[in-house]
C-alpha cells in the first residue's frame, strides 16, 4: 500500500532529522513525498494514526480537559550544597549498594506521553502530579518523538518539553513585536497555548529521560529505561554518567555545570537518581518526592579568570583545602579574587594549574568555587602536593582525595572550630568573625568554646578596632548565645561528619547527654547517619578532652534546649514516626499537628521511638517497627487520637 509506505519512509526521515540531527535526504525529497501523501489522504478520506500529517496543528482548543495519570509523576527534592547531597547519599547507602546516574535537568515544561498498543493516544502536563491538562492537540506539532512503538502494552514516557535558544532567537527575530522573554516560559507556553498552530511557530521539542509506566515487562534501572527510549525513537540527550560513588556524582556534576554553558538548551542543574529499580523500590517516597532521585539546582553566578597562585587553608578539621587566587572579576554584585577547590584531589581532577584560565562560580553568598579549568597557556605550572603543614610544619596525612594536619592544636585549625561555633547556623555570636577570633587566640589565649564565656569587658583592652560600643555588643552577643536550641548546639560543637540535618535529628532524643548515650545501632538507624558519621559521634563523646568542654560550657551556663512538649495533649511525651502515604493531609502537616499535640516526630524508626503512624505503602519503617515492638496504628486511629475521625 502506497499510503503505508509514505508514511513509513517519512517517518524514518523525520526521526534522523528530529531526533538524530542527521538527515539523509534533502528537505525538497522530503516536501515531494509528504505532499504525494497528503494528496493520497484527500482522495481516499484515510488518515494512518501514524502519519505525519498529523502533526500540522489543527484548529484552536476551547480548553484544556483534565486527565489522571496512570503513575503518579513526583517532582523532585532539591539540593544546592553538598551536605544536602550527602545526606541523600546516607539514606542511599541505607538502602543498599547502588550506582546512580547524573543527567541535566533542563528548564522547560514536563510533559507525559502515553501509547497504547504501539500507538500514541495522549499527551499531558504534569498538573499536580495526579492529573495534568491534555495537551494532545499542542504536543502532535512537536517532531521529536514518534507516534508508534514496537512496545505492545500501555506505557507512560516522561519528558521535558523545551525550546532550544538558537530556536527562541530565530522567533525574537521573526516576531520583534511581542518577543518571548526567556526559553523556559516560551516553552510552557507554547505547549500550554490553546491554539496548536501558535505552539507549532514556535518550534518546541521534547527530551525524554524516565519510563513513568509499563503494564508488561517493566525495565530495572535508568539505563535500561533510557535504552528503550532510544531504541523506541524517542529524542533524548546524549549525556548519561553512571557513577559508581558519591565522588564520582559531585564529580559528574561539576561536568554538567561546565558543559551546560556550551548547550543550545537551557538547564538549570543535575538530576540524580539511584540506578537500580530494585532499590527504588525499598526507598519508596515522601507525599511529594521520590527519595530515590534529587536535583542539584544551580543557582549561581559564573565567570572566567586566571589562576594567579595557589595557597592552603587548614579547616577545623585539619583538612587542607586549596584556594585559589585568581584575577579579580564581578560576580552576584562583588569583585571577587580568591576562589576554593574542595581538596587536594578535586584540584587535580579539574585540571587546575597557576597562570590556567577556569570557570569561577558564587552561589549563596558562600565564598567563590573552582568549577574546572577551561583553558592551559604555555606558563601554566601544576600545582605540588604539600608534605607538610604550611601552618604548623606538622605532617599530612592523606585520606582519599583529602590532605590532614595531624596536629589538634595547628592555630588555624583551632581558630576555625571557634569561628564554626559562633557561627549564624551554631552558636550565633554576632561579630565574633573570624578576624576577631584570630586576635583573641593571639592575643588572649582563647583555645576553646568555654573560653569565650570567660571574656570580660578588660579582656579586649588594648585590642585594635575594639571600642565600648563594640565590646558590648560582642559581649551580649556571647550572653546570648548561652541559651541554644540543641540541634544547633549539636553542630556547633564540630562532630565531624554532623551537619545541620543531622544534628536535627540528633536533638530529637532530648538532651546532650541522651546523644552521648546513644548506641552504634542506633545512631545508624538515625535516617541522615551512616556508619562512618556514627562511629565519628561514638568518638567524640569518648575523647576526654570533649566531654571536659561539655562540662565547661555548662559550667559557663551554656543551656540547649529543645522545644517545649505541650503537655496533656494526645502525642504527649511520644516519639511519632510518620510512613507511608495519609490520605487526609500531607506529612509536614501531620508532623505539624502531633508537635501542636506534645509529640516529637522521628525521621526513622529506633529503641526511642514511641508510636509509629502506618499510612498506605508503608514501606521498610513499618518493618523495624515490627521487629522492635514499637506501637502502629493506621491513620484512621491517628484523625482519632487528633480528634478529627472521619464519620
Amino acid at each position: 500500500m502506497e499510503m503505508r509506505e509514505l508514511v513509513d519512509i517519512l517517518n524514518r526521515w523525520a526521526y534522523e532529522y528530529y531526533v538524530l540531527d542527521d538527515p539523509s535526504v534533502p528537505d525538497r525529497e522530503y516536501d515531494r513525498l509528504y505532499d504525494r501523501l497528503r494528496e493520497l489522504e484527500r482522495e481516499t478520506g484515510v488518515v494512518l494514526p501514524d502519519s505525519p500529517t498529523r502533526r500540522v496543528g489543527g484548529d484552536p482548543v476551547k480548553g484544556f480537559e483534565r486527565h489522571t495519570h496512570i503513575a503518579r509523576l513526583y517532582s523532585l527534592d532539591k539540593a544546592v550544597s553538598e551536605d544536602e547531597m550527602n545526606a541523600f547519599f546516607t539514606r542511599v547507602g541505607k538502602a543498599g549498594e547502588a550506582t546512580y546516574t547524573v543527567e541535566y535537568k533542563y528548564d522547560g515544561l514536563t510533559v507525559c506521553l502515553t501509547y497504547e498498543n504501539g500507538a500514541f493516544v495522549r499527551a499531558t502536563t504534569r498538573g499536580n502530579g495526579v492529573e495534568g491538562e491534555d495537551v494532545t492537540a499542542q504536543v502532535l506539532t512537536v517532531l521529536s518523538f514518534p507516534l508508534k512503538i514496537s512496545y505492545r502494552g500501555t506505557l507512560e514516557v516522561r519528558g521535558e518539553a523545551i525550546i532550544r535558544l538558537s530556536a527562541l532567537q530565530r522567533y525574537n527575530e521573526a516576531h520583534p513585536e511581542e518577543p518571548l522573554k526567556n526559553a523556559r516560559n516560551a516553552a510552557a507556553g507554547a505547549i500550554r497555548n490553546l491554539d496548536p498552530k501558535v505552539t507549532k511557530t514556535r518550534q518546541p521539542e521534547i527530551l525524554f529521560y524516565d519510563i513513568n509506566y509499563m503494564s508488561e515487562a517493566p525495565v530495572s534501572s535508568q539505563t535500561e529505561a533510557m535504552e528503550f527510549l532510544r531504541r523506541e525513537g524517542f529524542k533524548v540527550f546524549p549525556y548519561l554518567r553512571v557513577c559508581a560513588s558519591p565522588e564520582e556524582v559531585l564529580a559528574a556534576i561539576d561536568e554538567i555545570e561546565i558543559g551546560r554553558k556550551s548547550l543550545d538548551v537551557l538547564t538549570d542543574g543535575a538530576v540524580i537518581k539511584v540506578n537500580e529499580e530494585s532499590i527504588r523500590s525499598d526507598m519508596g517516597a515522601t507525599d511529594k518526592f521520590p527519595r530515590w532521585a534529587i536535583a542539584y539546582k544551580f543557582e549561581a553566578e559564573e565567570a572566567l579568570a586566571t589562576v594567579e597562585r595557589i595557597v592552603w587553608q587548614v579547616g577545623r578539621t585539619g583538612k587542607l583545602t586549596p584556594l585559589a587566587e585568581i584575577s579579580p572579576v564581578e560576580l552576584a554584585g562583588a569583585t571577587v579574587r580568591r576562589a576554593t577547590l574542595n581538596n587536594y584531589g578535586d584540584l587535580t581532577r579539574k585540571d587546575v594549574k597557576v597562570h590556567s584560565q577556569v570557570l569561577v562560580r558564587r552561589s549563596n553568598e558562600v565564598i567563590p568555587e573552582i568549577l574546572g579549568a577551561v583553558s592551559h597557556v604555555e606558563g601554566s605550572v601544576p600545582v605540588e602536593k604539600p608534605t607538610v603543614c604550611p601552618f604548623c610544619n606538622s605532617p599530612i596525612r592523606e585520606v582519599g582525595a583529602n590532605l590532614f594536619c595531624t596536629n589538634e592544636a595547628c592555630p588555624p585549625r583551632v581558630v576555625q572550630k571557634l569561628t564554626h561555633y559562633c557561627s549564624k547556623n551554631a552558636a550565633d555570636i554576632e561579630g565574633m568573625s573570624e578576624a576577631t577570633l584570630t586576635l583573641l587566640y593571639e592575643k588572649r589565649g582563647v583555645r576553646n568554646f568555654s573560653d569565650l564565656y570567660k571574656l570580660k569587658e578588660e579582656d579586649f583592652a588594648g585590642l585594635e578596632g575594639f571600642k565600648e560600643k563594640k565590646i558590648s555588643n560582642l559581649l551580649g552577643a556571647i550572653e546570648k548565645s548561652k541559651d541554644i536550641p540543641l540541634d544547633r548546639f549539636l553542630y556547633a560543637i564540630g562532630i565531624e561528619g554532623i551537619g545541620r540535618v543531622a544534628a536535627r535529628d540528633l536533638a530529637a532524643f532530648g538532651s546532650v547527654s541522651a546523644v552521648a548515650a546513644l548506641s552504634f545501632e542506633e545512631l545508624i538507624a538515625i535516617e541522615d547517619v551512616g556508619e562512618v558519621t556514627a562511629r565519628s559521634v561514638l568518638s567524640f563523646f569518648a575523647d576526654e578532652a570533649n566531654r571536659k568542654e561539655l562540662d565547661a560550657l555548662c559550667e559557663a551556663g551554656v543551656k540547649p534546649y529543645v522545644k517545649a512538649r505541650v503537655s496533656g495533649g494526645a502525642f504527649s511525651g511520644l516519639n511519632v514516626v510518620l510512613t507511608g502515604t495519609l490520605a487526609a493531609m500531607s506529612r509536614p502537616e501531620a508532623q505539624k499537628r502531633i508537635e501542636a499535640l506534645g509529640g516529637v516526630c522521628q525521621s526513622a524508626v529506633s529503641a526511642k521511638t514511641s508510636l509509629v503512624v502506618a499510612g498506605e505503602k508503608a514501606g521498610s519503617k513499618l518493618d523495624k517497627a515490627k521487629k522492635l515492638g514499637v506501637r502502629v496504628i493506621g491513620e484512621e486511629e491517628f484523625l482519632s487520637m487528633l480528634g478529627e475521625l472521619r464519620q
